[in-house]
């Protein structure tokens, strides 16, 4: 029998009537038991019951009318303002460029487009991602190259994000990802490259062979990111050797200039030399054939001037000699006339007597040259006149 029982405080000398035993109660120090459950929840639900308006008898301590509970109407209100405003805080409004990823209770759920949606408050979490727009971020360092020279190289990486939900769920941190991922690619590139191609022509190379390592690296550890461009900038030496890489890299420009102008004279030169060769060989050519023609035809002109010449040999022969003096004579500005019955040769100079004054001789501008040779000619034959007139009259002497 529990203690709080009715007569258990009593015995069989009837112990309610004694006071001195109900001080043994081990659950009070009153007089009283300790407090029954059913009774408190009784207590428990009339004050519930107050609250709302319902609180009546014992519990109110009186009737319905004395109860200091709210109004049912207020409370109906109150439970209808939060159910609304609980539901239009669920909606949402999704960019065109952008995707949101959907946990429920912290598991996947959707990846939703552009547009409105909604999801419930306090159940579904959202977690908006940039998808089109391209991102970018720049770094630089100092890093070692292949012949141990140290060069500060600066980068710049632009990327998109195409998998929002990789990108959320896959890693903790992909961004801090991404500058560790793109630091130890440019740093095993730098290591490979000579200090020389970082500082000049070798930046374009570089920038591929970086974006392809970055991209695996990205894709091993499954974040989302896709790699659009690696721009590696104008790399520098340490401001404590920089003048000298200057000079270096001065002097590597100029042979590079000098190499580029020789081949230009190259360029120019070799051409011209082509051409003049060949012009030459054509001319060879051409004074060949020319040769090989006139040798045919004088060989031809001479087989049958000899057919002639058997069939009348006097009459060729003579030709033959006239020809000869004609083409000789024809080629000297002087002539020799043997006088006959004399030792004597008469020698008229032609050219001079050509070459006379204006008074001797017209000009050129006045009359044809038939006229000029007429002159000459009557000029020849007077001289000739009185050449053989004085031979007579020595003769005669």
């Amino acid at each position: 029998m529990a203690w709080n029982e009715p007569g258990n405080n009593s015995d069989n000398n009837g112990g309610d009537r004694h006071g001195g035993r109900k001080d043994k109660d081990p659950w009070s120090q009153s007089n009283q038991g300790p407090p029954d459950l059913d009774e408190a929840l009784e207590r428990l639900k009339a004050q519930f019951s107050g609250i709302f308006g319902g609180g009546s008898g014992k519990a109110s301590g009186g009737s319905s009318k004395s109860g200091g509970g709210f109004p049912k109407n207020i409370v109906i209100f109150a439970l209808l303002a939060v159910t609304a405003f609980w539901g239009f805080s669920g909606f949402y409004q999704v960019d065109q460029k952008e995707r949101v990823v959907i946990l429920r209770l912290g598991q996947y759920q959707d990846t939703v487009g552009p547009g409105l949606h909604w999801n419930p408050l306090f159940i579904d979490q959202r977690f908006s991602v940039l998808v089109t727009q391209e991102q970018d971020y720049r770094v630089r360092g100092l890093m070692l190259t292949e012949d141990e020279n140290i060069v500060e190289v600066p980068i710049s990486v632009q990327y998109t994000i195409p998998d929002p939900k990789k990108f959320i769920l896959q890693v903790r941190d992909p961004i801090t990802s991404l500058h560790h991922a793109t630091d130890s690619a440019i740093r095993h590139v730098v290591g490979g490259t000579q200090s020389s191609d970082v500082l000049s022509q070798g930046r374009q190379a570089m920038a591929e062979e970086t974006k392809v390592r970055l991209q695996s690296y990205l894709d091993s550890y499954d974040t989302g990111i896709n790699i659009t461009l690696v721009n590696i900038l104008k790399a520098e030496p340490p401001k404590a050797v920089k003048s000298a890489f200057d000079d270096v890299i001065s002097a590597k420009e100029d042979k590079d200039r000098y190499v580029n102008e020789a081949k230009t004279y190259a360029n120019g030169l070799v051409p011209e030399a082509r051409g003049k060769a060949e012009r030459i060989m054509q001319e060879a050519i051409g004074y060949r054939e020319k040769l090989v023609a006139e040798a045919d035809g004088e060989a031809q002109r001479f087989v049958k001037l000899y057919n002639e010449y058997r069939k009348a040999p006097e009459v060729t022969r003579e030709r033959l000699y006239l020809d000869s003096v004609e083409g000789v004579m024809s080629n000297v500005s002087k002539v020799l006339i043997d006088v006959e019955g004399g030792n004597n040769m008469m020698y008229l100079p032609l050219d001079k007597m050509v070459s006379q004054p204006k008074g001797a001789l017209p000009s050129a501008s006045t009359s044809n040259q038939n006229d000029i040779v007429s002159q000459v000619t009557n000029q020849v034959i007077d001289r000739l006149r009185q050449e053989q007139s004085r031979a007579r009259r020595s003769e005669a002497r």
